[in-house]
């Protein structure tokens, strides 16, 4: 909801909240804020809060380490999990240079402008995650242990699924929070768990995926239990995968979604590094559904993309490389400019690859290209990428790539 900065102050005044919130993420997606009083909120509006932005890596040097964040009053919302007197409620910020100018390695500037570029030809974007991930006991110090929650299986039920209760808190908390989950479940691994949400635009998407991390976290600890979204938590598992949905629309009412998942395909390797951040990442793929061969298909769960079986306006295309630690913000850039390019470019989308990777004998497999096999390729590759070059500011390539 499009608040008024008026709205915003009394609306804190009234509430009896305490303590603002001023968040943002780092160029890996990590959520960083800064709390102010309400006795700064005049000064945040106006001027903007000034930080140290030297301690964040790629964000500047002790030489020029002043940046100021910017509320976003769209994106209010109260954390339900402090206390209701003396509340604390939480707004996205953008990042400027002290002399007012947009700071490069603002990802969530980035979006904002790439999906104004996309909408200046016509197309709008639409993204809903599904995350994966591991929730483990910890031990007597309170550390997180690699010790599942539970032995339960894909989509079992309690008292096999301990982890369904901890699923309906953190629901619960995001829509308390204003942000609707579409369906949970256990997935495959023990104490894997899986929450998706529905389609929305791309920077309401990502800013709740960073929010999702932030209540599995929270809720998570409450429950004096560790969640764990990176990719290969337990070797003899599956990884945890954030699988992206993605829907185009013409204003002329144009299918472009080919053209799009052609853009795609196309640049999947050079984007890799920025989806798949860890060396841990590589292991996941090629197994547990997890693909490794650029390829796309209706419904199968061994291609890269997959065309899901929905109708109307849940027809969407899944991209299912990608994993938890990645930037969210990023991700939807990269996406969106492939997809442009792809739509520029009238790319053509390859054949259909109807075939299970995971059991298709090797000459058929040979066919195909793969995925990077490992993040010195990834890093690689990107570096080398024209693509990457023209989507991206050099500090964000150097920082991924380095």
């Amino acid at each position: 909801m499009n608040y008024s900065k008026d709205e915003i102050k009394q609306y804190v005044a009234e509430e009896d909240v305490k303590f603002i919130r001023m968040a943002f993420c780092d160029l890996s997606g990590k959520q960083k804020n800064l709390s102010i009083h309400p006795d700064e909120l005049d000064r945040a509006f106006e001027y903007g809060i000034a930080f140290d932005a030297s301690a964040i890596p790629g964000f500047g040097d002790e030489v020029h380490s002043d940046l100021f964040l910017h509320p976003d009053t769209a994106t209010l919302c109260v954390l339900p999990w402090r206390p209701d007197h003396g509340r604390v409620v939480r707004m996205f910020c953008t990042v400027s240079r002290p002399n007012g100018a947009p700071f490069d390695a603002d990802v969530r500037e980035l979006l904002r402008q790439t999906v104004a570029e996309a909408e200046q030809m016509g197309i709008s974007f639409s993204f809903g995650t599904e995350m994966e991930f591991y929730l483990f006991h910890r031990d007597e110090a309170g550390e997180p242990t690699k010790r599942p929650y539970d032995q339960a299986g894909y989509m079992d039920i309690a008292p096999d699924d301990k982890g369904e209760n901890v699923r309906r808190e953190i629901c619960l908390t995001l829509e308390q929070m204003g942000i609707r989950p579409e369906c949970s479940h256990h997935e495959q691994g023990p104490g894997q768990n899986e929450i998706d949400f529905r389609y929305s635009d791309p920077m309401t998407a990502a800013d709740n995926a960073v929010t999702f991390r932030t209540v599995v976290n929270t809720v998570a600890m409450r429950n004096g239990l560790a969640a764990d979204f990176s990719p290969k938590p337990l070797n003899s598992q599956p990884g945890n995968g954030m699988h992206i949905n993605i829907s185009a629309k013409s204003r002329d009412g144009a299918d472009v979604m080919p053209q799009v998942i052609a853009g795609i395909l196309t640049h999947i390797a050079e984007m890799t590094v920025f989806f798949n951040t860890v060396e841990a990442s590589y292991h996941r793929f090629g197994g547990s559904k997890a693909p490794r061969y650029i390829s796309w298909s209706s419904e199968n769960r061994s291609q890269l993309i997959r065309i899901p079986a929905a109708q109307g306006e849940y027809r969407r295309a899944e991209l299912r490389s990608p994993d938890p630690l990645c930037n969210p913000y990023l991700a939807f850039v990269l996406l969106i400019r492939a997809g442009l390019d792809g739509i520029r470019k009238n790319m053509t989308l390859p054949e259909a690859a109807d075939i299970n990777f995971f059991s298709a004998p090797d000459e058929v497999k040979a066919r195909f290209k793969i995925l990077p096999e490992s993040l010195t390729e990834a890093k690689a590759k990107a570096a080398a990428s024209a693509f990457i070059a023209e989507t991206l500011p050099q500090v964000i390539i150097d920082h991924y790539t380095r």
